[in-house]
């Protein structure tokens, strides 16, 4: 067993041998190095990523005494692993996922004796040119914490996974061949400070690199870039710290590349340069304007990009540059479906390229600081940055009796609090030159006390530009009142009447940040749009973060070969949270879900507006808080019941910030447009950017000119009648009802449609029902079980009369008294159906219901059909082309659209309710060579067509459980009740709930042969 000091479980001891906590940066040997940023171009780098040899311990009992040792070859035999990555995602050590619960016994700072190590040996070569010079190791990122050996000498300890680790390394090393050994500890005391929701990977999973230095060097730099006269005077306050008396030269260079301002001093220890710019060109997220600041010292050349920007908080309203903004954001983890918690280069680029499609602005780096490179990106690409202390420890709330206070019992006991002030240190340290970060966070989840006010003083101390935020000072933990170190109250998942009624209180003085809201979960989140008029109208509210960026899934292969995505418990690890990883606005391998398509819609910075739409006159108003419309371009196309009839491009958009212009549309045929045509309007951007090519569309509008378009009628050409081929005939309970090239069969005893054909072509499988249940959403996950215990996922339909008569018309007529309920409890709902079958082939529904008082709302009403194999073909007038729900349809258009079954469906890591068109005029579900059933109804309905059943959505847990029916199930109904977020968010809205009492459906069906 290896012999080492024990600092893994000692609150004082946090590193041995360390180096100070300091900016990002990489020393070149000249300014075009620096400027092209390839760290291995520098000399004064090397990388230390790549094959390692690794050896997994279950317990640190098991590591042998002398791996580390410069003469040991035990490493030969071990196996080979990339550095950087995750045991976890290598088939060693347990794929686990938590939430709130830690993994191990609550016991701080102890943890348990069966720790499980990673042993990693490697052995590099340094040049001959490093030899009188300084040498550094740094690892970006290990989890939990680490002991380094080099040439079987210690040279360290550190702990914090999420902060860089660097160790001098000069008296260690030497020319040519080196050894270097690190054994990493899965858990140590700060595995209590580090519960945040997410998979718990280990290891060295971010970039080690080793750095030459001069024996004399700029050991660190602030750059505090700061604006007088009303922003038209700036000055970049160059703070330096040096290893010893050093001659420094700084140049700044504009975003064009001239030079602006130069200085020089001696410096030794501390010293300041200042560079004074007229007019500085400044930087927000719409036009990230970015100076270069070289650093030259000895043979070393620095490279910083600056960013000239304030931040300030006026009256409770949060400002840019002076100006009010509004922040649309999400919350985004580290997150790779194969490779956890490695991010590459790439990979940060696709999420924020998607995330520059979709008019997100802002990101919180949930709940720890992001590699750091990626905030290099966020620099250029133009994005807010809430920068998060990696600090969590929910896990508290969980370890016995909820007494009071239990959820602040770290942040309150001082022994942690150079453990907690440490960890908003280091983050500042290495980010503090970031333009793009707006605000400093204090972790998450962690209650409140005075290790966070030390925290928040410590930074303040250090950086007075960037206000502190942390959501668990706010009253509902009922912490210690004392706020003032705060600079904004903050909220997680408070519903819309809460925080309107908190801008509106006279007595709030700061502006409010919902740091989380709008769960994205599953089939959601549905009250976007609510959050958002609320937001826009009161200044104090200055946006938020959507729960969030991504699903955490893990990429695997069922035993059938199918891939799919895990989730917490596929892995046997325990506790787990089930799917409550799967909560983002995009699939684990990228793919936007509809909720970001709502989103993007939602948060669009172009809004249009019509003042007559039938006359094109329409309002453009500009949300960017800083540029104008002159980079985008507006086209438009008018139809009829899908119909194009006209389109073009009107403009130009010139509106600046914060203003509104109108415009004129003019139509070829204006005398032609009529109520119920569609003007569409489309915000595009016609040159190329860097997150999007020529084409992107920023955002859309819809109009639909007043009045009752008819477009069932206009859409739907009735067939010849020939009343005298009707016939009916009752034979054991079931009514054929014949028409001239039709048939319907009627189970009087079950009070269904069981049959429909037209020229003998069959149109059921199955007898249709009437069916409240809907697959539960993830959000439905609370009122899911007032459902089960209602019934609704059991529902049979009790028949107490069923009755024909044949009309004057020649129509026959099925009237049906009937109720729904399931096993053990009253019936929820009791109605009467009435059928009526016309000689044109067309069969009416009229229900009238009523609903059980103390019933939950239902999930929805309709009818359910089961149509045969080879029924592929879904068209449709209403809403599309994707899902949509009566809180979830911001991102819909109306429109004539032809789909098939298998397009209606969105895929959800764990299935779910899915595939609903809101706001359906009508429908027909067919063949190929369009023999099916047409739908339409008085006023529009919601309606599906699956290759599954609600029973089957709701049994499977994952994607490869999930068996294609042949068959096509379709729904028609009279209402969906939404999807909201509740799954960690407020309650569904009232408005948005089948919560009626009572209600009337009417609906008609036919058989039809769609080519004829």
């Amino acid at each position: 067993m290896i012999k080492i000091n024990r600092y893994w479980d000692q609150l004082d001891c946090l590193q041995v041998n360390r180096e100070p906590a300091r900016a990002t940066f990489v020393p070149y040997s000249s300014e075009q190095g620096a400027k092209a940023g390839k760290r291995g171009s520098s000399p004064y780098y090397q990388t230390l990523n790549g094959a390692w040899k690794f050896r997994y311990h279950r317990s640190l009992d098991e590591v042998a005494e002398l791996f580390y040792e410069e003469q040991s070859n035990e490493h030969a035999s071990w196996d080979s692993l990339i550095v950087p990555s995750c045991w976890q995602t290598n088939g060693y050590d347990q794929l686990h996922y938590t939430n709130i619960n830690y993994p191990i016994p609550y016991d701080p700072p102890f943890v348990p004796d069966e720790n499980p190590a990673g042993a990693y040996v490697r052995e590099f070569n340094l040049p001959s040119d490093w030899e009188n010079k300084k040498t550094y190791v740094v690892f970006e990122g290990v989890n939990a914490c680490f002991y380094l050996w080099v040439n079987g000498a210690f040279a360290g300890y550190s702990q914090g996974s999420r902060i860089p680790a660097e160790f001098d390394l000069t008296s260690y090393v030497k020319s040519g061949r080196n050894k270097i050994a690190v054994l990493v500890l899965k858990w140590c005391d700060g595995t209590y400070l580090e519960d945040q929701d997410l998979w718990r990977f280990s290891g060295i999973y971010r970039d080690v690199y080793l750095v030459s230095r001069e024996q004399t060097h700029v050991r660190d730099v602030f750059v505090k870039p700061e604006l007088t006269d009303n922003y038209t005077k700036g000055v970049a306050k160059v703070e330096l710290a040096t290893s010893g008396e050093l001659s420094v030269r700084a140049e700044l260079y504009g975003p064009d590349r001239t030079k602006v301002a130069a200085g020089e001093a001696r410096i030794e220890g501390q010293g300041t340069i200042e560079l004074a710019v007229d007019q500085p060109e400044l930087w927000n997220a719409e036009r990230p304007q970015l100076y270069e600041l070289y650093v030259y010292a000895g043979d070393e050349v620095l490279l910083f990009r600056i960013g000239f920007k304030e931040i300030a908080i006026k009256d409770g309203v949060f400002l840019i540059n002076g100006q009010a903004v509004k922040l649309k954001g999400v919350n985004r983890h580290d997150s790779h479906p194969v490779l956890g918690q490695s991010i590459p280069i790439n990979h940060m680029i696709k999420d924020l390229n998607l995330m520059k499609q979709h008019n997100v602005n802002t990101i919180r780096t949930s709940h720890y600081p992001n590699d750091p490179r990626f905030l290099d990106l966020c620099d250029e690409y133009g994005f807010y940055v809430i920068d998060e202390a990696d600090l969590e420890c929910h896990g508290v709330t969980r370890t016995g009796k909820m007494e009071e206070g239990a959820f602040h019992k770290l942040s309150v006991d001082l022994t942690w609090q150079e453990a907690f002030v440490e960890r908003a240190a280091r983050m500042v340290e290495r980010d503090k030159n970031h333009a793009s970060i707006v605000m400093w966070s204090l972790g998450n989840e962690s209650g409140y006390g005075p290790n966070h006010m030390a925290m928040a003083n410590w930074v303040k101390e250090r950086d007075a530009s960037r206000p502190v935020h942390y959501e668990g000072a706010a009253p509902i933990y009922n912490g210690d009142p004392n706020v003032e170190c705060l600079d904004l109250e903050s909220r997680m998942y408070a519903s819309v009447a809460d925080i309107e009624a908190y801008a509106l209180d006279e007595k709030s003085t700061k502006p409010l940040f919902l740091c989380e809201y709008s769960h994205a979960m599953g089939n959601g989140p549905g009250d976007l749009q609510d959050y958002w008029n609320v937001i826009y109208a009161q200044p104090k509210l200055m946006g938020g973060c959507v729960w969030e960026w991504c699903d955490h899934g893990i990429a695997v292969k069922a035993p059938n070969g199918e891939a799919y995505f895990a989730y917490g418990g596929d892995f046997g690890d325990k506790p787990h949270d089930g799917n409550f990883c799967i909560d983002g606005l995009v699939s684990p391998d990228r793919q936007p879900h509809v909720g970001l398509l709502e989103l993007k819609q939602i948060i669009a910075p172009v809004v249009v507006q019509a003042d007559d739409a039938g006359k094109g006159s329409l309002r453009i108003t500009n949300r960017y808080d800083f540029i104008d419309l002159s980079h985008l371009s507006l086209r438009w196309k008018l139809e009829r019941k899908g119909q194009l009839l006209d389109q073009g491009n009107s403009g130009p958009l010139e509106a600046k910030a914060g203003e509104t212009q109108k415009l004129q549309i003019v139509y070829r045929e204006a005398d032609e447009v009529s109520a119920g045509d569609v003007l569409t309007v489309s915000i595009w951007q016609p040159l190329e950017e860097r997150w999007a090519a020529p084409g992107h569309e920023v955002t859309f509008a819809q109009f639909e000119l007043g009045g009752d378009n008819g477009t069932a009628a206009a859409n739907h050409q009735a067939a010849p009648v020939h009343a005298e081929f009707m016939a009916a005939r009752e034979v054991d309970g079931i009514l054929t009802i014949d028409g001239f090239d039709f048939q319907y069969e009627f189970n009087l005893r079950k009070g269904v449609i069981s049959g429909i054909a037209r020229h003998g072509v069959q149109m059921l499988q199955a007898p249709a029902k009437f069916n409240v249940w809907r697959a539960p959403t993830d959000n439905d996950m609370y009122i899911r079980k007032e459902w089960e215990t209602a019934g609704y996922d059991r529902a049979v339909m009790k028949v107490y009369e069923s009755g024909w008569a044949a009309l004057p018309d020649a129509s026959v007529q099925v009237k049906v008294n009937f109720s729904l309920g399931g096993y053990t409890r009253n019936p929820f709902v009791r109605g009467i159906a009435v059928w009526t079958f016309l000689p044109s082939g067309e069969a009416q529904l009229a229900l009238e219901a009523n609903v059980h008082e103390e019933a939950p709302y239902l999930p929805r009403f309709g009818l359910e059909l089961v149509m045969p194999k080879g029924t592929e073909e879904v068209e449709y007038y209403g809403y599309g082309p994707h899902e949509s729900y009566i809180d979830k349809r911001a991102s819909v258009r109306k429109g004539h659209y032809l789909l098939t079954v298998d397009e209606m469906a969105r895929t959800y890591v764990m299935p779910q309710e899915t595939g609903s068109r809101y706001g359906t005029e009508w429908a027909m579900v067919t063949s190929e060579l369009g023999m099916g059933l047409r739908f339409d109804a008085p006023a529009p309905f919601s309606f599906q067509a699956l290759h599954a059943t609600s029973a089957d959505l709701t049994s499977a847990l994952h994607t490869y459980e999930l068996a294609r029916r042949e068959e096509t199930i379709v729904s028609i109904d009279c209402k969906m009740s939404g999807v909201g977020s509740n799954s960690c968010g407020p309650q569904l809205a009232e408005k948005y709930r089948f919560n009626e009492k009572a209600f009337r459906f009417e609906l008609s069906l036919q058989p039809v042969f769609k080519e004829e």
